[in-house]
C-alpha cells in the first residue's frame, strides 16, 4: 500500500483489518519503503492478534506522522524533497542501515531521525535569532580620502565641517605642502624615475594644482580627467568662464568639446603693493595702473616675480593688449619690436626679479614697489604698516588653485593601495563641499586669501561687520576681490599657442643683448615650465 497524500493516510486508518491467509503468525512487522521518488510506501504485515493490534498499529502511524514533521511533504507542487538536517552520528547510522537493508528504513531509525531533526531545528532557531540581531546592528564603512593641498590655501575648519557632513563613512587624510612647485615635483617624479613613495602627492586622491601647471600636467599625463564631472552639481553651478577654462584637450589646450581636468576652489589676482611712507616723503603720486611702473622716479625701486607670463603680460596690458594675445605682430600696435622696447625699459626699472625674495626686499625697504600674486602680497602687507595694495585699473591676470586627480592608475606599483584603481568615491562630495556658498565666508572675512570660484562673475559688497575693529589695509580690493569694473577687464591665463610661445622666446632671447643675467634666468624658468616646447624651437634673434 502506498501513502502519497493525507487522504490516503485517512483511508488507511478507517479501513477494515487486512489479513493475508498465506502469512503465518509472526509478530507484526512495520516497515517504511524509502525511494528517491516523492512518495513513501508503508508495508503492514498483520498477525492474527486481532483488532487490538490494529488499534496499536493505527496509533503508531499517527505518532509517526507527527514525529516526522517536515520529513513528509505531501504537497503535489513540490518537485523535490530534502531529508531533515542530521548530526554526523545519525548520518553514520543511516549509512549503516542502508548498507544492511538497501532502501528500507525501520521505525527505530525514522524515530531517531525525527528527534535529531527537532534538535537541529532548535539550533537553527537560535542561529536565526542571532543572525537577526547581527543584521539590526549598524557597522560603519569608512572610505579614505587623501588630500594633498597647498599650505594656507583653505581653512582647516573645512575638514571638520566636511567630516561632520559625511558622518563616519569618510576617513579624511589631509596633507599640506609649502609650495605648488613641491606638489608638482612629487606628482611628476614617479613618472620620471619609476619610484613611488606612498606618502607622495601621486598617491593622493586629489591634489592642489596651480593654474599655470595645469596644461603641462595634462600634456605629460600626470593627472587624469574627472569623468562624469559635467553631470555634477558643482560643475553646473560654475560660471561659463570657468566651464570654458576647465575643458581641455589631451595636450592641455583649451577645447570647448574637451574633458574636464580640474575643479577650482579659490582664485585671486596679480596686485601691486607700494610703501605709502616713502611715496609721501618724496611727494610721489600713488600707484594706480601698470603704466606707473615705467615712471623714472621708480627706477631701481621695484621688485617683481620672475614669471615670464606675468612680466610680458604686464607689458601687454600697459600697451592695451591682452595677457592671452596669440599673435603679437597682428594684435599689438607696433608688433613684437614695440613690445621688446617696453619690456627692455621695464627690466631697467625693476631691481629684482625673484618670486622667492621680492617681498623680502620690499619689507626691508630696499624697494618701494612689489608686484606679485595676491596670495603672497596681502598677508605680507597686513603685517606691515604704511602699505597700500591695488589691482591695476586696466585689469590684471587671475590665478587659481585647482583640485586635480593624479594619474596613479598609470603606475605599475603595489605601494599605493587601491589608488591604482581610481580616486576615492567621496571625491566629488569633497569638491561639491568646497564650492558651496557657505565656503565663501572665510574668504569674505579675509581669514584666507582669495575668493570662492562661485563669485568670479558676481563680485560681493564689503561686509562692514567683518572688517569692523580690524586694522584696515588701504586697497581697492573688496573682500579679496577686485571691484566689478576692474574685474571685467581681468583674465585667467590661457595656455599659449605655439606661435605665442615662439614670440615669448624671441622676446626673452633678445633681452640678452641688454641684460644677459636677467634674460638667462627667465629663459631657464620658461624652459622648466614648458619643457615640451623648448627642444622644438631654437632662439630667434632679429
Amino acid at each position: 500500500m502506498s501513502v502519497s497524500s493525507p487522504a490516503s493516510l485517512r483511508s488507511l486508518i478507517h479501513a477494515p483489518p487486512y489479513r493475508n491467509p498465506s502469512q503465518n503468525s509472526n509478530p507484526t512487522r512495520f516497515t517504511i519503503h524509502y525511494s528517491q521518488k516523492p512518495s513513501i510506501r508503508l508495508s503492514l504485515n498483520w498477525s492474527p492478534a486481532g483488532d487490538i493490534l490494529r488499534q496499536i498499529t493505527i496509533s503508531s502511524v499517527l505518532f509517526l506522522g507527527l514525529s516526522l514533521n517536515g520529513f513528509w511533504a505531501f504537497a503535489p507542487s513540490a518537485s523535490a524533497r530534502m531529508l531533515p538536517s542530521t548530526s554526523p552520528s545519525s548520518v553514520a547510522q543511516l549509512h549503516d542501515k542502508q548498507a544492511t537493508h538497501g532502501r528500507f528504513l525501520d521505525i527505530q531509525t525514522v524515530m531517531a531521525w525525527g528527534k535529531s531533526g527537532n534538535a537541529e531545528n532548535i539550533e537553527d532557531e537560535e542561529m536565526k535569532a542571532a543572525f537577526e540581531q547581527w543584521k539590526s546592528k549598524t557597522y560603519a564603512l569608512t572610505v579614505p580620502l587623501t588630500i594633498v593641498a597647498l599650505q594656507n590655501s583653505l581653512p582647516p575648519l573645512w575638514f571638520k565641517e566636511f567630516l561632520r557632513s559625511q558622518g563616519k563613512r569618510v576617513k579624511l587624510r589631509p596633507q599640506f605642502r609649502r609650495s605648488l612647485h613641491d606638489i608638482f615635483y612629487e606628482l611628476s617624479n614617479p613618472f620620471k624615475k619609476g619610484k613611488v613613495n606612498p606618502k607622495s602627492a601621486v598617491a593622493a586622491d586629489v591634489i592642489t594644482l596651480g593654474d599655470s601647471w595645469l596644461s603641462l600636467a595634462i600634456d605629460k599625463g600626470l593627472i587624469e580627467p574627472m569623468e562624469g564631472a559635467e553631470d555634477q552639481d558643482w560643475f553646473q553651478g560654475l560660471s561659463d568662464k570657468w566651464k570654458v577654462y576647465l575643458r581641455r584637450s589631451s595636450d592641455g589646450k583649451l577645447d570647448y568639446q574637451g574633458r574636464i581636468w580640474a575643479a577650482p576652489y579659490r582664485w585671486g589676482s596679480m596686485v601691486i603693493a607700494y610703501n605709502k611712507k616713502e611715496f609721501r616723503k618724496r611727494n610721489l603720486a600713488p600707484i594706480e595702473d601698470w603704466a606707473d611702473l615705467w615712471r623714472p622716479e621708480l627706477a631701481g625701486r621695484i621688485s617683481m616675480v620672475d614669471s615670464p607670463r606675468e612680466i610680458v603680460g604686464a607689458v601687454l596690458k600697459y600697451m592695451g593688449a591682452s595677457y592671452n594675445t596669440t599673435n603679437i605682430d597682428f594684435q599689438v600696435v607696433g608688433g613684437k619690436h614695440a613690445v621688446l622696447q617696453k619690456l627692455s625699459l621695464l627690466v631697467q626699472q625693476v631691481r629684482l626679479f625673484d618670486s622667492l625674495s621680492y617681498l623680502k626686499a620690499f619689507g626691508v625697504g630696499d624697494v618701494w614697489v612689489a608686484v606679485g600674486w595676491s596670495s603672497d602680497v596681502l598677508p605680507a602687507a597686513k603685517r606691515m604698516s604704511n602699505v597700500a595694495v591695488i589691482v591695476p585699473s586696466s585689469g590684471t591676470s587671475l590665478w587659481a588653485d585647482l583640485w586635480a586627480v593624479p594619474a596613479a592608475s598609470r603606475l605599475a606599483t603595489d605601494r599605493i593601495g587601491g589608488r591604482v584603481r581610481g580616486p576615492s568615491p567621496p571625491l566629488y562630495q569633497w569638491i561639491e563641499f568646497c564650492l558651496q556658498p557657505e565656503r565663501a565666508l572665510p574668504f569674505k572675512k579675509e581669514a584666507i586669501v582669495g575668493a570662492s570660484p562661485i563669485i568670479l562673475e558676481a563680485p560681493i559688497e564689503e561686509l562692514q561687520e567683518v572688517t569692523k575693529g580690524r586694522p584696515k589695509l588701504e586697497t581697492n580690493l573688496v573682500a579679496n576681490v577686485p571691484p566689478a569694473e576692474i574685474l571685467a577687464r581681468c583674465e585667467l591665463l590661457e595656455p599659449l599657442s605655439d606661435d605665442a610661445l615662439s614670440e615669448y622666446q624671441w622676446l626673452l632671447g633678445s633681452l640678452q643683448k641688454s641684460n644677459h643675467n636677467m634674460s638667462s634666468r627667465l629663459l631657464h624658468y620658461f624652459s622648466s615650465v614648458v619643457p615640451n616646447f623648448w627642444p622644438k624651437i631654437q632662439p630667434k634673434v632679429e
